[in-house]
This record gives C-alpha cells, sequence and structure tokens, in this order.
C-alpha cells in the first residue's frame, strides 16, 4: 500500500497543485470582468439620471427629485439612490437604504470641488457595496446638485463561491479519475507481474509445478523472473542431492548424534517440510525497563530445551506464540525470524495473541483446567466456556498460521502438549494428506480422571485427528487408550496400540523424552564461575545440594523444604556443613495458585532458615529469577546432589541435563519416583516426596554414599542419558510413522 501511495502520490500533488493554480487565476479574472461590468453599469445609470436631477433641482421640483429615487426601491441589485444639493445635503433618498444617511461621506466635499465623478467600494452595515456619485452641473458649469447610485456586491461573492463550487467539483473527480488510471496502469504493468511470479515461484518451491515462470516479456522484471526461476531451481536439486547423501549416510552410523537425525530427517522426509508448533517459542527478545535494552533470552520450558536442538539439527519451521514484549521488532514482514540469532539453523514464525486470547487460552483453559487435570496433585482444576470458547479460538489461528505455510507434497507437523488439543483435526480437514503428530509432554490422567472435563469428547476427537502420539511412559499410554475407548465412539485395538474413529487410525506409542546429552557433556566447566559462586553464596567446604525448577506446584518445592527441615533436625551434625541452593524460574504468576504458591514457598524458606540459621550460615539460597542455560551450567558443576522430587511429572529434563553435566564429575540425583525419568534412571536415589521422614533420609544418604558408588551410579546414568538422547527420541517418532507407512 505505501509503495503505491509513493506512485500515486506526486502525480495527485502536482494534478492538485496546477489545478488550484488554474482556479485562483480563473477566480480572479472573473472577480475583475464582475467589477468592472459593475462600474459600467452603475456610471450609466448616474448619467442617465443627470438631465432629469438637473431639471429637478433648476426648478426647485422636490416631488420629481423623490420621484426619480423612488424607481430604485423595485430594483433587485440597484439598492438604491441619493440626491444631494449643491451644498452636498440630501434632498431624496431610496427608503430602504435610508440609514446610509448616519454614514459619514467625506468624498462628497472632494466632488463638489473638483466637479469630478467617484466610484468605489464602500462599507455598509454587514455588507459592501459599489457607490458612484456624478456632480450634476448647470448651464454655468456650476455644481447644482450630486446623483449618488448604490449598487449591491454581495452576489458577487455567490458567483465566486459557486465558481469555486465547480473548481473544487471539478477538480475531486479529475484527481479520482487520475488515481483509477495510475493505479489501474500500475496494476497491468507492475503488480499484475509480480504477482504471477510470486505465486509461481511459491507453488513452484512447494514442488506443486514444473513450468517456467509466466513472466514472457523482456526486460528488467523479464530477467528478474528469470533470476528467480533458476534460483528456485536450485534449491530444488539441492534438496533431492541432500535427500539422497543422507540415506546413504544413516546406515553407517549407530549412534544417534545431531548429524545421524538430520540424515533421518532428510532421508524419510525429503522434500517434505519439517513443522513443529508450541506455544513456547525457543527465543524471546524482552525489553529490560531497568536498562531500556532488548535481550534475547532462552525460556524455562522442557519443551524448548528438547525441542531446540532438533531444529537446529535439521532445519524446518517451528511455529509459537510471540510472548516478548519486543518480539514483534525482531520478524519480517511475514513474522518469521532465522534462528539461534547468531547462526541461523531454523525459521522461527511467531504468532500473535491479545491479551485476552492469552489468558483464555493460556492462563485459563491451558493451565487452570487441563494442567491440573493431568496432574495427580490434587489441584482442582477450572473449566469457565469463556476459556473454552477463547482456546478454540486461538487453535484455529495456529491451524491457520500452519496451512499457510505448508507445500504441497506431503509435510510433517509435529505439534507440542496440551495446548494444541484441538489442532490436529482442524489440519487434517483442510489437509489429510499431511502428517502430523503430537507429544504430550505431561501425564495423561485415567479415564475416571479425564471423564470431569465438560468438552472431553471435542479434546479426543481433536487428538485423533494425528496419525501419531507419543506420551513419555507407557503407562501413559495405557491411560489414554482406557479414556478413548471409555468416553468416545472408537475401537481401540490393544495389539497395534492405536485408536480408530470414522476410518481413521492414531497409533499411540511411548517415546522418553531426553537432551542432547554431547552438548550438556562438553560444555566447559568454568572454574572461576564456581568459585565466585562459592564465595558469594559461602559454599567453600559445604555440601551443595541443588533444586532447578520452574516455580509449579507439581515440582514438590514445598515438599523439598519441609524434608530439608526434617532432615536438619533429625542429622544436626550437618548443619553449617549443608547448602540446598534452589532455582525458581516465576511463571504463570496471573493464576492464583501459582500467585499463592510463591508467597508459600517463600514463607517456608525464611521459616527453615530462620530455625535452622548459625551465625552467616544458613542452609537454603533461593534465587528466585529466570537462568539462561548457560547460567544454570555451573549450579550443575558445584553441585553434590541434585533434588527432583515432582508431585508427579511426564518426564523432568532437569535429572538428566544435571547427569550430562556431571559425566565427569561425582554427583547424586535424587529423584521422585512419580517422574518420567524414574523409569530409566534406576541408579538414582528414588523417593516418596510425600513421605517427608523418607525423603530427610535419602538426604542423608546421598551425603553418605561412598564416592565409587556415587561414581558407578552416575556413570551408569551417564550411558543410559547419552544412549536415549534427543536425537533418538526425534527419530524414533520419525522411524515409527515411517514403519506404519505414513511418510
Amino acid at each position: 500500500m505505501r509503495r503505491i501511495l509513493l506512485f500515486i502520490l506526486p502525480i495527485l500533488i502536482i494534478v492538485a497543485a496546477v489545478f488550484t493554480i488554474f482556479g485562483i487565476l480563473q477566480v480572479r479574472f472573473t472577480e475583475e470582468n464582475f467589477m468592472d461590468d459593475l462600474k459600467r453599469k452603475t456610471k450609466a445609470v448616474a448619467e442617465s439620471m443627470e438631465l432629469s436631477v438637473r431639471y429637478a433641482l433648476s426648478n426647485n421640483d422636490l416631488r420629481l427629485v423623490n420621484r426619480l429615487v423612488e424607481k430604485f426601491q423595485t430594483r433587485e441589485r440597484l439598492q438604491g439612490c441619493v440626491i444631494y444639493d449643491r451644498d452636498g445635503k440630501i434632498l431624496a433618498i431610496t427608503e430602504k437604504f435610508s440609514d446610509w444617511k448616519q454614514k459619514d461621506k467625506p468624498y462628497l466635499k472632494d466632488i463638489l470641488t473638483t466637479k469630478n465623478p467617484r466610484g468605489a467600494l464602500e462599507k455598509f452595515q454587514d455588507y459592501s457595496i459599489y457607490s458612484y456619485t456624478l456632480p450634476v452641473l448647470d448651464d454655468e458649469g456650476n455644481v447644482a446638485g450630486l446623483v449618488e447610485v448604490m449598487y449591491d456586491t454581495s452576489y458577487k461573492f455567490t458567483i465566486l463561491t459557486e465558481l469555486w463550487q465547480r473548481i473544487s467539483i471539478t477538480l475531486i473527480v479529475l484527481i479520482v479519475l487520475v488515481a483509477i488510471i495510475s493505479l489501474l496502469v500500475q496494476r497491468q504493468i507492475f503488480i499484475l507481474p509480480v504477482t504471477r511470479l510470486t505465486e509461481w515461484f511459491q507453488h513452484f518451491q512447494k514442488g506443486e509445478i514444473d513450468e517456467q515462470h509466466p513472466i514472457s516479456k523482456k526486460g528488467e522484471l523479464g530477467k528478474l523472473a528469470s533470476e528467480v526461476e533458476q534460483v528456485a531451481l536450485s534449491l530444488r536439486v539441492a534438496r533431492r542431492t541432500v535427500s539422497d547423501e543422507a540415506a546413504a549416510r544413516l546406515h553407517k552410523t549407530e549412534t544417534w548424534t545431531e548429524a545421524k537425525l538430520r540424515d533421518l530427517i532428510h532421508a524419510k522426509l525429503g522434500d517434505n517440510a519439517f513443522f513443529v508448533v508450541s506455544n513456547r517459542e525457543p527465543y524471546m527478545h524482552v525489553l529490560d525497563e531497568s536498562t531500556n535494552m532488548i535481550k534475547c533470552i532462552r525460556p524455562a520450558s522442557g519443551v524448548v530445551t528438547a525441542i531446540h536442538p532438533i531444529l537446529a539439527a535439521c532445519g524446518g519451521t517451528w511455529i509459537a506464540h510471540g510472548g516478548g514484549n519486543a518480539d514483534k521488532q525482531f520478524v519480517n514482514s511475514k513474522d518469521k525470524l532465522g534462528l539461534p540469532p547468531e547462526n541461523n539453523q531454523y525459521i522461527l514464525k511467531r504468532v500473535w495473541l491479545s491479551k485476552e486470547e492469552e489468558q483464555g487460552y493460556y492462563y485459563g483453559f491451558s493451565n487452570e483446567g487441563l494442567w491440573p487435570l493431568c496432574h495427580n496433585t490434587h489441584t482442582r482444576p477450572i473449566f469457565r466456556e469463556t476459556d473454552w470458547q477463547i482456546y478454540k479460538e486461538v487453535n484455529q489461528k495456529f491451524a491457520q498460521s500452519v496451512l499457510e505455510e505448508l507445500p504441497k507434497k506431503t509435510p510433517f507437523i509435529f505439534i507440542q502438549d496440551y495446548h494444541f488439543t484441538l489442532l490436529p483435526k482442524m489440519i487434517k480437514d483442510k489437509r489429510p494428506d499431511a502428517i502430523v503428530a503430537l507429544f504430550w509432554h505431561i501425564p495423561w490422567p485415567t479415564s475416571e480422571s479425564f471423564s470431569v472435563c465438560p468438552y472431553q469428547k471435542e479434546i479426543l476427537s481433536g487428538m485423533l485427528g494425528c496419525d501419531l502420539i507419543g506420551f513419555h511412559v507407557q503407562s501413559h499410554c495405557n491411560n489414554f487408550l482406557d479414556t478413548a475407548n471409555r468416553l468416545l465412539e472408537s475401537r481401540v485395538d490393544t495389539e497395534k496400540f492405536s485408536v480408530v474413529r470414522f476410518g481413521k487410525e492414531t497409533f499411540i506409542r511411548s517415546f522418553p523424552i531426553s537432551i542432547d546429552y554431547v552438548q550438556g557433556k562438553n560444555l566447559k566447566t568454568d572454574f572461576e564461575q564456581i568459585n565466585k559462586l562459592k564465595k558469594e553464596f559461602k559454599l567453600e567446604g559445604k555440601i551443595v545440594a541443588l533444586g532447578v525448577d520452574r516455580i509449579d506446584y507439581t515440582k514438590g518445592i514445598a515438599e523439598r523444604m519441609l524434608a530439608i527441615d526434617r532432615f536438619l533436625e533429625k542429622y544436626p551434625q550437618y548443619k553449617n556443613n549443608f547448602v540446598f541452593v534452589q532455582i525458581g524460574a516465576p511463571s504463570r504468576t496471573h493464576i492464583k495458585r501459582y500467585h499463592d504458591l510463591i508467597a508459600e514457598i517463600d514463607e517456608l524458606v525464611d521459616k527453615v532458615n530462620w530455625k535452622h540459621r548459625e551465625g552467616e550460615w544458613k542452609p537454603i539460597v533461593y534465587l528466585k529469577r529466570h537462568f539462561a542455560p548457560e547460567e544454570i551450567t555451573p549450579y550443575y558443576a558445584l553441585a553434590d546432589i541434585c533434588i527432583v522430587s515432582s508431585l508427579h511429572d511426564g518426564m523432568n529434563l532437569v535429572a538428566k541435563e544435571y547427569i550430562a553435566n556431571k559425566s565427569n564429575l561425582p554427583g547424586v540425583l535424587i529423584l521422585s519416583r512419580f517422574t518420567g525419568a524414574a523409569r530409566e534412571l534406576n541408579d538414582a536415589i528414588s523417593i516418596n516426596p510425600y513421605s517427608i521422614e523418607e525423603f530427610a533420609n535419602s538426604i542423608k544418604s546421598a551425603i553418605e554414599m561412598p564416592i565409587e558408588e556415587k561414581k558407578r551410579r552416575m556413570e551408569n546414568m551417564c550411558n543410559i542419558v547419552a544412549e536415549n538422547n534427543v536425537y533418538r527420541w526425534a527419530g524414533s517418532i520419525v522411524t515409527e510413522l515411517t514403519a506404519l507407512k505414513k511418510i
């Protein structure tokens, strides 16, 4: 639109300026002609009365004088007439012009003296008139009297106004015609060819057409079209070459690495585009109000931790909610940007939500409804109809955003988590050829628990639009199959582990999610930073335990504080020797349950520290802020113990991050048996976080565990995390779809 205005606006300005100047000249010319005509008429009337007035004055015939003046009473534009004697006194005046008597008329004296007629515009009451005064001379040439004729000039302004109106209307019509013609010309010679070229390029790069570009004309536009055609062809050939090479390399490596996953994606998907959809974006641009500087941060999210390495390895497009307050400043016209910022490896497309949408879809239905519904933490889920309607609208908005990007050939859409239960069906309704997989990052409840949801059928129907649904552990798969069997008209195949509804089959599988073990292992231990932290928090010579969590009631942070309190009560010998560092990232603070939880944890920390504090030592260091991944690394390195006490968790990647960072260092992991990670990490110290006594004893066991046993356990867990890394997780999902002949 701006380009069209830049093209048309100068033309319109020139046309308007030229026409305005012409109008001003036309009005001035008309006004001058009007005044010349008025002067001639007034002079002619006055001269035609001269003989009659001379006769009446010479005979002192006042009756004749009055009759001469009265003739002007019915004239339309001749306002009136005044007859004066030789001394300039009024003898007769038109009645409707009687107020003229009171007007000061200094010009009469000059006319009586010079005997010259005089014509001029005069102000009378609220308007102007044209006055022409003619001296009447007797036979000896002396002034016998004066005749003054007045003409109304107000109609002159009416004429000029009408003229301006005609000029203005003509100008508007001319501008509209010029604008329309300019638009048509621009559309014909520029917009239509470029639009056709753009549409061709979009279809060509998606593999929908193979013919040459539609721009046949020569010139600069034709040259541009030819260059675009060459780029599109090169991209297609390059994709095919990469796919073939990847297929050849795939069978040469056994360990799942970034390169092997990249080869798998290229070999199995080929030209098929790879899309990831999540609520949380991998990078946020946030304005720091204290410094007025914009920061690019990685949000605290297990989804981001898992998915970012996959997109970095394979490329593709990540579609997510743009939640940073400065996000809009860093996207292009299509709301996209390359990531990571320092080395673009994939595309992020941001979807914008209003505050009302974010409140209803994210804070409301997702996190006050589905989140507590799926976690066994005795928190009552809240379902509001308004939240549900907004949740549906936002899912539709994401569906539209995804559909805009899909190529013609079968794309692969990998949807993340409970925010998008309706999205799979919405995509499938429009693109039944698309391959849609959903990974559910949180637990799936029992059918009895899920049945309290008033929108159970819509949610299940939406999810079963997928070709594949993944959960962390098999028990969650079992719960989902049982839920679909009990609450929905469908057929559950327990041998194939699938759900068939309306002829559409959805496979249910467990895929234990993990991390990029190699990246965690290769992070350099910054001993300078570790020593700095030890000095800052007085950790020198202390046994350090660590907790890293997003502040959430499912993470068992309050139970952790109570266990530390009980540990110090039972084993006071560890006072002044033990310090627990809790890193907590506040989240969802708009929800009352989370707001209350923060206050509860603050109170517990203060209580435990007050109760056990000795001198400068305090048992708990509570760091309540967002930490970037690289900031947490030194804390993992210095921690002798990592405590993961989730009350209910899908997997929990903090446990695996700690193991990756301790691959060359001794350490002990205390892990809740209610996490998905507990199914894999059997060498961790398993706890029931609800049993405070057991929890406290486990802390003592972790401290007193022999160093050789610590090393053995950590080595075993390192091998498990290294083998079952995030690339294996993603590769398993793609491989599963391939085995099911979905790709």
